[in-house]
């Protein structure tokens, strides 16, 4: 890829003047300006998300079990559900069918 030097930008600057002209430049110029400047606040943000990952983990403690079980857990359930019994249909909806016999 070639250099850029001083003559290469100087050409550069006058297509853009004659492109865009001498009275949008400094509207170009100011909302480019804003745009890197959210650029670099969104970069600088991801970097900061990062920065607490890579400090070192603290070693937790395990938990200690209580001295004594819980009350609820030594009582034995005493209650059982009742079975339900099946109650025949009122009237049938249809009459059954006999099947033919030829």
């Amino acid at each position: 890829m070639p250099n850029l030097g001083v003559p290469e930008l100087l050409i550069i600057a006058v297509v853009v003047l004659l492109l865009f002209g001498s009275k949008k430049l400094p509207d170009m110029a100011r909302s480019l300006g804003r745009s890197a400047k959210i650029l670099k606040a969104e970069t600088k943000g991801l970097r900061d998300e990062d920065q607490p990952q890579q400090q070192p983990v603290q070693q937790v403690q395990p938990v200690q079990q209580p001295a004594q079980p819980l009350p609820t857990a030594q009582q034995p359930v005493q209650q059982y559900a009742q079975p339900v019994q099946q109650q025949p249909a009122a009237q049938p909806v249809a009459q059954p069918v006999q099947p033919k016999q030829d």
